[in-house]
C-alpha cells in the first residue's frame, strides 16, 4: 500500500510538472513556426522548423535590447545590494530606536502599485531630461529592489550566531572586521539567493521599462511587446522574443540552483 502510495504521488508530481512546463514548450515550439501556423485553430502540432523568426527579431535589434537588459539587471542588482546589504545588517545586528518601523517603511514601499506612483515618476524623470536612458532605469530599478534586500538579508543576518561575532571582536578585530571577514562569508548563500531575485525582477520588469522608454534604452520585455500590433499579434516572433529573454534566467538558475535552495532555506522567505 505504501509503494502504490507512493508511486501515484510520484505520477502525480510527473503530471504537474508538465502542466507547468507544458506553456514554455509550446512557446519554444512556436517560436519555430511560420506566422500562419501559430495563429492557426485548431493549432498545429507537426510543422516544418524554421529560423526565419529568429533571424528578424535579431536584425530588428534583439541582441541590443539584450544588452539592454543584461547592463540594467547587473548594475541595479549590485547597487541594491551595496546598499541594502548594510541597512540589514544594522536592522539585524543592533538594537535601533523605531528599528521595526524603519523595517517596515522600506517593506511597505514594495506594495505601493506601480500604476499609481507612475506618473510622478514619469513627470520626475521628463522634467530632468532621462526618459529613454539607461541610468534611468538602472536607478529606479535599485531604488526598487533595495526594500527586498534589506527585508530578505536582514532574516540571514538574524541567523548568525552572535558569539561567533562577538569571539572575533575580542581577538581585537573592530565591528567593520567582523562584517566583512564574518558575517558576509556565512551569509554568501543568502546574497546569492537575494541577487538571484533581484536579478530575474529586473529581467522581467515591463510596465516601468515600456513607461519610461522609447528606443535606446528599451529592455528584451519592452522589445517582445512590439510585435503586439493593430494588425494583430505576431506570435512566433513574439515567442522568439520570449525564447531568448527567458533563456538566460533558466540557464543563471540551473547553475545556481544549489545555492538558491541553500540560501532561501536558511530563513529568509520568513521575514
Amino acid at each position: 500500500m505504501k509503494r502504490l502510495l507512493q508511486a501515484l504521488l510520484t505520477l502525480f508530481t510527473y503530471l504537474l510538472a508538465i502542466v507547468y512546463f507544458f506553456p514554455v514548450l509550446w512557446m519554444f515550439l512556436t517560436g519555430f513556426k511560420q506566422e500562419g501556423q501559430a495563429a492557426a485553430m485548431p493549432p498545429t502540432l507537426f510543422f516544418k522548423p524554421t529560423l526565419d523568426n529568429y533571424r528578424i527579431i535579431w536584425d530588428a535589434g534583439a541582441g541590443e535590447y539584450l544588452q539592454n537588459s543584461a547592463v540594467v539587471s547587473i548594475s541595479s542588482t549590485l547597487l541594491a545590494l551595496l546598499l541594502g546589504v548594510p541597512a540589514a545588517y544594522v536592522l539585524a545586528m543592533y538594537k535601533l530606536r523605531k528599528g521595526d518601523d524603519i523595517l517596515f517603511w522600506f517593506i511597505s514601499t514594495k506594495m505601493l502599485p506601480a500604476v499609481g506612483v507612475i506618473v510622478p515618476v514619469y513627470l520626475v524623470v521628463k522634467n530632468l531630461n532621462m526618459l529613454d536612458s539607461l541610468y534611468t532605469l538602472i536607478l529606479l530599478y535599485t531604488a526598487m529592489n533595495v526594500p527586498l534586500v534589506v527585508w530578505m538579508m536582514r532574516s540571514f543576518f538574524k541567523d548568525v550566531p552572535h558569539e561567533t561575532i562577538e569571539a572575533y571582536q575580542i581577538d581585537g578585530a573592530s565591528g567593520l572586521q567582523g562584517f566583512y571577514k564574518v558575517t558576509l562569508p556565512l551569509v554568501r548563500p543568502g546574497i546569492i539567493s537575494t541577487s538571484l531575485l533581484c536579478l530575474v525582477f529586473v529581467w522581467n520588469e515591463f510596465f516601468f521599462g515600456v513607461s519610461l522608454t522609447y528606443t535606446h534604452a528599451a529592455t528584451i520585455p519592452v522589445f517582445m511587446s512590439t510585435f503586439m500590433t493593430q494588425e494583430g499579434l505576431f506570435w512566433a516572433k513574439m515567442s522568439s522574443v520570449a525564447t531568448m529573454a527567458v533563456l538566460p534566467s533558466l540557464i543563471l538558475g540551473w547553475f545556481t540552483q544549489k545555492q538558491l535552495v541553500r540560501g532561501l532555506t536558511m530563513g529568509a522567505v520568513k521575514g
